[in-house]
């Protein structure tokens, strides 16, 4: 019943709301995806068992930087989705992770992560809409080591951040160009 009320409901929403990325009782929230570089080509080279370790290790750096801000919301292959009210401490997470990843050492593949913000529904244990979407999207265009993010997600976070806008990308399934910055921590002299 629970799973039929949930179709009925999504199939209730008007063509301009869900053109519009809409949804009912959709929150505003901040979402993060972090992957591993180079993953495809490390499993290539290493045993199953061995690339098990190295997905496991990234979901235990995951847990540790969580907080009462930040909620781990799943593992996918070889990245991590986060989720928070609000996009400072999901920056903080971010950063948390990408520094993690490069104190495992030269063993350890290098995270990159996109941050996106807006509205988004939780159905489940996972979230969806258009924040969910462009994080996602986003995380393959971020270098090693660094953290992009959407446009919105840069005009809801506070100053203690210097932001480098990147050039405007077509990214699959959105429309149009999006505007994506750089994040860097505003006392990081990099």
């Amino acid at each position: 019943m629970l799973h039929l009320r949930d179709i009925f409901s999504t199939e209730a929403l008007l063509p301009d709301d869900r053109e519009a990325g809409l949804l009912p009782e959709a929150r505003p929230v901040a979402v993060c995806f972090a992957d591993l570089v180079g993953f495809t080509r490390l499993g290539e080279e290493l045993p199953a068992s061995e690339l098990g370790a190295v997905a496991d290790r990234l979901v235990q750096i995951a847990e540790h930087v969580v907080s009462d801000e930040v909620r781990f919301v799943k593992t996918i292959g070889d990245a991590v989705m986060l989720v928070s009210p609000s996009v400072d401490p999901m920056l903080d997470a971010a950063f948390a992770l990408v520094d993690a990843a490069d104190a495992e050492g030269e063993e350890f593949p290098q995270l990159r992560a996109g941050i996106g913000y807006g509205g988004a529904l939780n159905r489940h244990g996972d979230w969806f809409g258009r924040p969910v979407n462009r994080a996602s999207r986003i995380t393959a265009l971020a270098r090693p080591g660094t953290v992009v993010a959407t446009a919105s997600a840069r005009e809801h976070a506070g100053d203690g951040w210097r932001w480098s806008s990147l050039p405007p990308r077509r990214v699959k399934g959105v429309s149009g160009e999006m505007r994506l910055y750089r994040a860097r921590r505003a006392d990081d002299a990099k």
